[in-house]
């Protein structure tokens, strides 16, 4: 299947608009269990319609997430655009390397083709961090180099090292606008791609729940409900009114177009400028059709304004900072 291939960054790779997030392989209790085989066929068939983009980590299953991934992509590597990442609890250059080296392993390839930095490694100095990723460019063992929940100044910071940044990866959706404040501005600056994940964050902007006490524990956990509920972290009063009435409006938006909920929050990220590719998690190959049809939404300014207008308060409420689970924020 053909379909669009868009520029990551100032990097030569180019990228299918919706990338597969592969933390689902690792399976275990937040993704129910998963058998390789299905696995396998579910890469098989994104790469059959046209989706050549895949993210994984090591932090995923401990590796299992990169494993399944490989065994997927074996005598198909070359129509594979493939992004890991190394941990941020790194303490020398030489841990940056190792990483790479042991996700290489797991994935049995001999390059990836974007390694990025899951959390920024403030330990760490930064001319370390670019002579290592430098290092594995020159070794031909990575060929570009992003980060993942940079925020301004970590971002500018590793910037003045003079490494190119092609991404960063971050949360960004209809309701978690945050990055638009002071990340996304000064990504769009730098010709650094916005690689978003979370686009229906976990569920909600699906619209299967109309009422908060609807959605299930594990994922209830954000900013954007009570700080009180099981298994949160960030202590806040949250903005369930401000989300649901979000929702309760974005919902005949996407009635109006003919469209599921779902296609319409993902077509709207897609669209936003600097943002070259979305990550979304599909469980079969009709779930990656149903996603690949939210490239077929155009918005008009009206549709646009009304989509700003539905989410505005929860923009307004959660403010500038990104992390959707700490109310003190990771981010800086």
């Amino acid at each position: 299947m053909k379909m669009i291939r868009r520029k990551l960054g100032l990097s030569e790779l180019e990228v299918s608009p919706l990338a597969l997030g592969c933390w689902q392989f690792a399976g275990g209790d937040y993704w129910g269990e998963r058998t390789e085989s299905s696995q396998v066929e579910l890469v098989s068939a994104a790469l059959d319609l046209g989706i050549n983009f895949f993210d994984t980590a090591p932090a995923y299953g401990d590796g299992e997430s990169e494993r399944v991934l490989g065994v997927a992509l074996k005598g198909r590597r070359d129509k594979a655009i493939v992004a890991t990442k190394v941990s941020s609890v790194i303490h020398s250059a030489d841990d940056i390397v190792k990483s790479c080296e042991e996700s290489l392993r797991l994935l049995q390839m001999d390059f990836v083709d974007l390694l990025q930095i899951h959390w920024p490694a403030r330990e760490l100095p930064r001319e370390e961090i670019a002579a290592a990723i430098g290092g594995l460019q020159k070794s031909g063992k990575v060929r570009a180099f992003g980060v993942c929940n940079y925020g301004p100044k970590d971002l500018a910071d590793l910037l003045g090292t003079g490494l190119p940044i092609v991404s960063n990866q971050l949360p960004y959706s209809l309701l978690s606008r945050a990055i638009e404040y002071e990340i996304l501005p000064l990504c769009r600056k730098h010709g650094i791609s916005v690689f978003p994940y979370s686009p229906l964050l976990q569920g909600l902007l699906t619209g299967r729940w109309r009422k908060p006490d609807e959605v299930p524990i594990p994922r209830a956990r954000t900013r954007h409900f009570r700080g009180n509920r099981p298994q949160s972290r960030h202590g806040e009063e949250g903005c369930e009114s401000e989300t649901f009435a979000a929702l309760d409006a974005i919902r005949p938006i996407a009635e109006s177009k003919a469209i599921s909920m779902s296609d319409l929050a993902i077509a709207w990220v897609a669209a936003q400028e600097g943002v070259s590719s979305v990550i979304f998690g599909a469980g079969d190959r009709t779930q990656l059709e149903a996603n690949i049809k939210a490239l077929d939404v155009k918005f008009d300014e009206s549709t646009l304004k009304a989509l700003d207008e539905a989410t505005a308060a929860v923009k307004a409420h959660l403010g500038a900072n990104p992390d959707l689970w700490m109310g003190e924020s990771r981010y800086r």
